[in-house]
């Protein structure tokens, strides 16, 4: 338990504040960055920085030519630290009440650097091990000499200390709990996005996620399927520049580059929420970038999934490109998921399309009528494909 100061005791809410050391400790396990107060020439200051804490002591990490290790050189720096974790924002019936949800914890004491070399190693080690643990010594290389050089680290004791934390809903007057206005929380919380670029992030980084809506990385002899994400935006739109690609397709072609990162964006927003699975399709001997191609419409309960969001360059059409990545995708989902049906969407009148859908082996079984808008808002009248896997096992091999 930290001991209570005139600098750590609160003048509002006390029952928020703790001084239990697992609480405060875990605040900043938690925290990836703070901010450090400070004052250089009679001016305050204050930095965000990363910081890590190992046992009682907190460090902050920054530059040789930093401000803070500057002012810390003359026997140490006296330093505010404040990290707080926004947990959600509180809605009041009056303007008054309105608040957040949080856990904070504020840190005073004198700043001192750290000039070990085996205890500065140490703390970037934990730093890194903090992003993801493991990492420092499995996935990256420690610092060099100059580098080291280049690097300061602060110590601060942990010994003037406190948390504050906030929880529950709003606290209105009673005077207004009849008012029409509704009141409650909206819980905020840091997630993970989509690693940049994400073909070859390290698995520690992706989420655990159903298989199905996992982007493995599929080789062919004439197409390889990755997982798309934002570094294909270029070649993408490069690949892609021709209005006849897009003639049938749910999209205006793309008029600039912000356009296709649109749409790829779009994609990975799917992929997110769990209703898409984007691939980038590279040709196989070269590593161009030809396309692109998803599953969607995923649904393991009824193991079922759909085939589309589909577009090639033209310089593959009719090179059997397109058709042995079909061939990869009804292999993923019959082979390795257990899917026992996949469908497939196509414009009515996109007649290659259904002549290309139809050549798989995939049965038209009807037409939705005005099922979708296209980009120049007609409605689109969609012929409805699909394969069960009884009709999967029925196929000569290719």
């Amino acid at each position: 338990m930290y001991p209570a100061t005139p600098r750590t005791t609160a003048k509002r809410h006390l029952d928020r504040m703790s001084y239990d050391e697992p609480t405060v400790h875990a605040i900043l396990d938690e925290a990836y960055f703070c901010h450090v107060t400070f004052v250089v020439d009679g001016e305050p200051r204050v930095l965000p920085t990363l910081h890590v804490r190992i046992g009682g002591a907190l460090y902050l990490h920054g530059s040789t030519g930093s401000r803070p290790l500057l002012a810390a050189r003359g026997g140490g720096l006296p330093v505010a630290v404040a990290v707080t974790l926004l947990d959600g924002i509180v809605y009041a019936r009056s303007h008054f009440h309105h608040s957040a949800n949080y856990r904070s914890v504020v840190a005073h004491g004198t700043a001192t650097p750290v000039t070990d070399d085996a205890e500065k190693r140490a703390v970037l080690l934990a730093l890194v091990d903090k992003v993801r643990h493991g990492r420092a010594a499995a996935d990256s290389r420690p610092p060099t000499v100059k580098e080291l050089a280049q690097t300061a680290v602060l110590k601060l004791p942990l010994a003037e200390v406190s948390a504050k934390v906030r929880t529950g809903g709003a606290v209105d007057d009673e005077a207004d709990l009849d008012l029409p206005h509704w009141a409650g929380v909206l819980p905020l919380r840091l997630t993970p996005g989509l690693p940049e670029p994400n073909a070859d992030a390290p698995a520690y980084l992706r989420a655990d996620r159903s298989p199905w809506l996992e982007p493995v990385t599929m080789r062919g002899d004439r197409v390889v399927l990755e997982p798309l994400d934002m570094s294909h935006v270029d070649d993408l739109y490069k690949a892609t520049a021709d209005d006849e690609i897009w003639r049938w397709l749910s999209a205006p072609r793309p008029t600039d580059r912000d356009a296709m990162a649109a749409i790829v964006a779009d994609a990975l927003d799917g992929w997110r929420a769990g209703t898409r699975v984007p691939w980038v399709q590279r040709d196989a001997t070269t590593g161009e970038v030809l396309g692109t191609t998803s599953f969607y419409d995923i649904d393991p309960v009824r193991r079922s999934v759909t085939i589309g969001h589909t577009f090639v360059g033209k310089p593959w059409w009719r090179t059997g490109v397109n058709a042995e990545a079909k061939r990869m995708l009804m292999s993923r989902a019959f082979d390795d998921l257990g899917a026992v049906r996949v469908v497939w969407h196509t414009d009515l009148r996109n007649v290659r399309s259904q002549r290309a859908i139809e050549r798989l082996g995939a049965t038209r079984e009807g037409v939705l009528r005005a099922h979708k808008q296209r980009p120049d808002g007609s409605w689109r009248d969609t012929v409805l494909y699909a394969m069960t896997a009884a009709d999967w096992r029925a196929l000569p091999a290719a």
